[in-house]
């Protein structure tokens, strides 16, 4: 309840700054790019790669951006799985867990889109990254049912069945090719607004 009371004032607050004429309230917009909109498919998984496509997302969201409060969330399915392929290479340590590996793509692929967005933007102009932790229901069926697609794609399907057999992972036929899947439950909240 106090919570609600906090923003009530605060939204408050801005509509009479914006009736004196203090403030220009900005409509909020929020964009969705998903991971193969950084590192397209059949692309190399390259940091040049995924910076010239950061740049050409920043190009088509900047005006987007100067005139809405923008929040751009984005996917991270080619990322994690590159990440997770280092990882099972690296053998003098276990490898990470998953949910670390997406935090560090969070990180990075936000440190790509702030920067090519701040290149892009007036210097005055309020450009963050932040990483999100959501809470999942731990009996969600997508455990067991795993279908996010993460990583390099396969041609071949003996070789994709191998490196799953391998490596402990399930694949699954991504259109004419293979790729890895893992579990995507739903969130079912965001801690940071919902402690």
């Amino acid at each position: 309840p106090r919570r609600d009371e906090a923003r009530a004032a605060r939204a408050g607050r801005r509509r009479a700054d914006a009736a004196a004429g203090q403030v220009t309230p900005m409509e909020r917009v929020v964009v969705a790019l998903g991971g193969n909109a950084l590192l397209k498919r059949g692309e190399p998984l390259t940091a040049d790669n995924q910076r010239k496509n950061a740049r050409t997302a920043a190009a088509a969201l900047a005006p987007l951006c100067t005139a809405h409060a923008t929040v751009i969330t984005h996917g991270n399915g080619p990322q994690v799985g590159l990440l997770a392929l280092q990882e099972v290479a690296y053998t003098a340590v276990a490898a990470y867990p998953l949910d670390v590996l997406v935090g560090e793509t969070m990180g990075m692929i936000g440190y790509m889109l702030e920067q090519e967005l701040r290149n892009r933007l007036p210097a005055a102009h309020h450009v963050a990254t932040l990483l999100t932790l959501v809470e999942v229901d731990p009996d969600d069926p997508a455990f067991a049912e795993p279908t996010k697609f993460i990583g390099p794609v396969y041609d071949d399907e003996a070789r994709a069945r191998a490196d799953a057999a391998d490596k402990g992972w399930t694949v699954k036929r991504d259109g004419t090719r293979w790729r890895r899947v893992v579990p995507s439950p739903l969130p079912k909240r965001i801690l940071q607004l919902e402690p």
